[in-house]
């Protein structure tokens, strides 16, 4: 993920502000005092306001602010790059905010939450109900260990969203070319070689950002199972990134890369390219995450499209999450704030702007896009088969894949120097996990 870009801002996803910068206090009657203004709610976020999650959460502010007569929420739009990059300095300064959307995962709120950055609200998890909330599998990325590792621990965030990554296609595109959905990779690797054939670049990627990592792990995941993915992301055994998997996930990205499956100058593009590319009906493929869903029902209009689960074991997990810095001086309305986007409105409103909610409704939603969406993900989480994003395990793993694969993409590197070069921070990363 998530990761982690634009449609999330983001993974989504995102905002797409990438440089390091500085970080201004918000605007609000006296929010920039020690003390805090207790009628002034600071809230950071990268969801574009067309996006799902954009939409729910302008919905909860509404109603925050209803319900909390006298408070305003100063809200300002983050780009997810610019807090990958930015948080741990941010959120130990004065201008941290009140409460903030972050990434989930060892590498980002795991290590937030071992720095001491981040309000430990397992009480308040409790008091409140969101354990009852959130199944198993979804508490995941909001508990944390001493050693900042997910899974077990102490509850530093609250997420109150799913994402996984699934083959968007074109029907009309496929159609043209006499073509079935792919629901398996046979049928993916035939219909990008029938497009390829016919002059027509199948994959729409971006290597700057996730997107591209996230294929050559959704390859590697073809050939995994759950214990194999346990070891990579919860350090649960030795991982070889010269395995099977990992082999099979570089060598056949890069094989896609040599058929003309993934144009080489997708290499410099970032995610953002790679989804109005789609919108637009330049690619027929598009492999990325659910986040994507609201942009796509809104901006597709003239041609049809329709979406598949990748087959087994796939990118996913409960989406970004909700932190209180613990230098936040307003922790209690920051609660209050978390449990209105956790209230069956919001979660239906996030729903029916193509989200995928934590907090399922009663009643099916009415479209069938959005009932598909909603059916695949609890399929896959029923399952088991949610494998997480490939940047989460090291800080600054993100840049780290996003160079190796971009190599790949351009043939600067061969497969087992890619593997070479996402193993080596690693395993320095796992040296150094707990101390």
């Amino acid at each position: 993920m998530i990761t982690d870009f634009v449609e999330e801002a983001p993974m989504f996803k995102r905002g797409l502000a990438t440089a390091l910068v500085a970080m201004l206090a918000l605007a609000g009657c006296g929010s920039g005092s020690d003390s805090g203004d207790p009628k002034t709610l600071k809230l950071w976020h990268f969801e574009p306001p067309d996006s799902a999650m954009g939409t729910a959460w302008a919905e909860a502010i509404k109603q925050f602010e209803a319900s909390h007569p006298g408070v305003k929420v100063s809200f300002e739009e983050k780009g997810f790059e610019q807090m990958q990059k930015t948080a741990p300095m941010v959120l130990n300064s004065k201008d941290a905010p009140d409460i903030l959307e972050y990434s989930k995962g060892n590498a980002t709120a795991g290590l937030l939450s071992k720095q001491g950055l981040l309000t430990d609200i397992s009480d308040e998890v409790t008091k409140r109900g969101w354990d009852k909330q959130l199944n198993p599998a979804m508490q995941t990325t909001a508990r944390y260990d001493e050693r900042g590792v997910m899974g077990d621990g102490k509850w530093y965030g609250v997420p109150n969203y799913a994402e996984y990554v699934k083959i968007f296609y074109n029907k009309d595109m496929f159609a043209k070319h006499g073509l079935a959905a792919p629901t398996t990779i046979e049928q993916l690797t035939t219909a990008m070689d029938k497009f390829a054939g016919a002059g027509v670049t199948p994959l729409a990627v971006a290597g700057a950002e996730y997107p591209a990592q996230q294929v050559m792990y959704q390859l590697a995941l073809t050939k995994a199972d759950r214990d194999w993915v346990d070891r990579f992301q919860r350090y649960t055994g030795k991982v070889d990134f010269h395995d099977a998997a990992w082999t099979y996930g570089a060598t056949t990205f890069a094989e896609w890369v040599k058929k003309g499956y993934i144009a080489k100058d997708s290499a410099g593009l970032k995610a953002e390219d790679m989804g109005s590319a789609f919108i637009q009906g330049k690619y027929p493929i598009m492999i990325s995450g659910s986040w994507w869903y609201g942009r796509l029902v809104k901006g597709i209009k003239n041609f049809e499209w329709g979406s598949v689960r990748w087959p087994g074991i796939a990118s996913g997990s409960a989406g970004n999450m909700w932190v209180i810095p613990k230098g936040s001086k307003n922790r209690d309305l920051a609660l209050d704030f978390i449990a209105i986007t956790m209230s069956q409105p919001i979660q239906d409103k996030l729903r029916e702007a193509g989200g995928v909610p934590i907090v399922n409704a009663s009643t099916p939603p009415a479209n069938p896009r959005l009932k598909e969406l909603v059916e695949d993900f609890n399929a896959a989480s029923t399952e088991n088969n949610l494998a997480f994003y490939p940047d989460w395990p090291a800080p600054g793993y993100y840049d780290v894949l996003a160079s190796a694969v971009q190599k790949l993409i351009t043939s600067s590197a061969t497969p087992a120097q890619a593997l070479d070069e996402i193993a080596k921070p690693y395993e320095e990363n796992l040296a150094n996990v707990g101390k």
